[in-house]
């Protein structure tokens, strides 16, 4: 059974993922019109027995917009002439994905505008109040 090492401590079962083959689009003349070397991948995030409930979480929620609706990360890997290499591209960037998305997150530290930034905008605040005041329409004479 091989195991695809994500860095972080996590390893996922080949099983796991899914490879198809198709034909790819795109130049290399008749080659790429009798082989299948597009390779897409597909992974069950929201299904995988692998990840624990803590790791699923973090990766729906970081890959959402990847993911499917029933949630599949499916990645596609077309750049190369042979199937092999547009495999071995696809498992390198799956790996680098989940790895991304399971990497903690540095929590921002607060901080406080400069002296000299409040004072800039306080004077382009003024500066925008007068050109206002200029272009505004005389008012009735009271």
């Amino acid at each position: 059974m091989a195991l695809v090492d994500i860095p972080g401590g996590l390893s996922i079962p080949e099983e796991e993922l899914v490879f198809t083959a198709a034909r790819a689009s795109g130049p290399g003349g008749q080659h790429v019109n009798k082989t299948s070397s597009a390779v897409t991948l597909v992974f069950d995030v929201a299904g995988s027995p692998s990840l624990n409930s803590e790791q699923r979480e973090i990766l729906m929620a970081g890959l959402g917009p990847r993911l499917t609706n029933a949630g599949l990360l499916r990645l596609t890997s077309r750049g190369r002439r042979s199937q092999f290499a547009n495999k071995k591209e696809v498992l390198a960037r799956f790996v680098g994905l989940v790895a991304a998305a399971l990497r903690p997150k540095r929590p921002r530290r607060p901080t406080r505008p400069t002296k000299a930034s409040g004072q800039r905008r306080l004077a382009s605040k003024a500066r925008r109040a007068a050109l206002k005041r200029v272009r505004k329409p005389p008012g009735p004479e009271e």
